[in-house]
């Protein structure tokens, strides 16, 4: 009833700006597991159609396969490729797959929710490695310029229309500094300024481009930073919800970001933290 109230309210030539999410499209690069699985399976639940990109073993693949099946049971397609993300060849070989699955509707929802990358200090003490430029390099370009990559690509092939909504998922570290995340960090500030350039230059096609800044969650990822114990124990004291963020809690927000055509709400970084970072 306050759908059909709401776009009786729109005058002739007047788009709703409020839509409903079911049988539109969204592609998540990073699929299989944290962030990115959490997404897929929220907007599954939604009527979305699910485009997942992973790269993982074959204990990786199990899980996503299951993964796929789920949100299959929610009478949406959901279609997984587990190739490397971050690869030219990737995107060359997906992008025709992507437009003849979509059947010529766009995809409406772009989820970047890649993390992999070294976690090697600058300098390393007597007898530890220390970064090499070929680790940065990596890093960054898996973590930070492949979003510009794969929108670059998308925008071109005709996949991204006026109302789309495309998401690069950041972290507090991206202005903090801590042992072992320096590489990463670089990572989401260059990440944090590509949102910005994108959605200065997207705009005039109505698409909105902004990074989502979680708060301490507990993922895959994050398991893998030296001291994360201690920092998920001090994120959640200092939380005024007392607890840590859940991938769900990022899901919802893609979720609810996404319900407008508009893209006045663009270019930003917005908090998904509980208010982690007020205290």
């Amino acid at each position: 009833m306050r759908k059909r109230a709401a776009d009786e309210r729109t005058t002739e030539g007047e788009r709703p700006m409020i839509t409903r999410l079911e049988g539109s499209w969204c592609l998540v690069l990073g699929a299989s597991s944290g962030m990115g699985l959490a997404i897929a399976h929220e907007l599954a639940r939604e009527g979305v159609h699910i485009l997942g990109v992973h790269f993982d073993t074959t204990d990786g693949q199990e899980r996503a396969a299951v993964a796929r099946e789920e949100m299959r049971g929610h009478g949406v397609e959901a279609h997984f490729f587990n190739a490397n993300a971050a690869s030219a060849r990737t995107r060359e070989e997906l992008l025709p797959r992507f437009e003849e699955l979509t059947g010529g509707t766009g995809i409406r929802i772009v989820v970047h929710s890649l993390a992999f990358g070294t976690l090697l200090p600058y300098v390393g003490a007597e007898g530890e490695d220390s970064l090499t430029a070929r680790q940065m390099n990596m890093t960054l370009d898996v973590m930070a310029h492949s979003l510009v990559y794969w929108t670059q690509d998308l925008f071109t092939a005709g996949l991204l229309r006026e109302g789309a909504k495309v998401y690069a998922m950041t972290s507090a570290g991206g202005t903090r500094v801590m042992p072992h995340y320096g590489a990463v960090s670089a990572a989401k500030a260059a990440l944090e300024s590509h949102v910005r350039q994108l959605a200065l230059e997207l705009a005039p096609s109505g698409i909105a481009v902004n990074a989502l800044r979680a708060g301490v969650t507990p993922t895959p990822s994050m398991e893998r930073i030296p001291g994360s114990d201690r920092l998920a124990v001090h994120a959640r004291d200092l939380n005024p919800h007392r607890r840590l963020t859940r991938p769900e809690d990022v899901a919802e927000a893609v979720s609810l970001l996404s319900r407008t055509d508009s893209s006045w709400i663009t270019g930003n970084v917005i908090g998904v933290d509980g208010g982690e970072l007020l205290t």
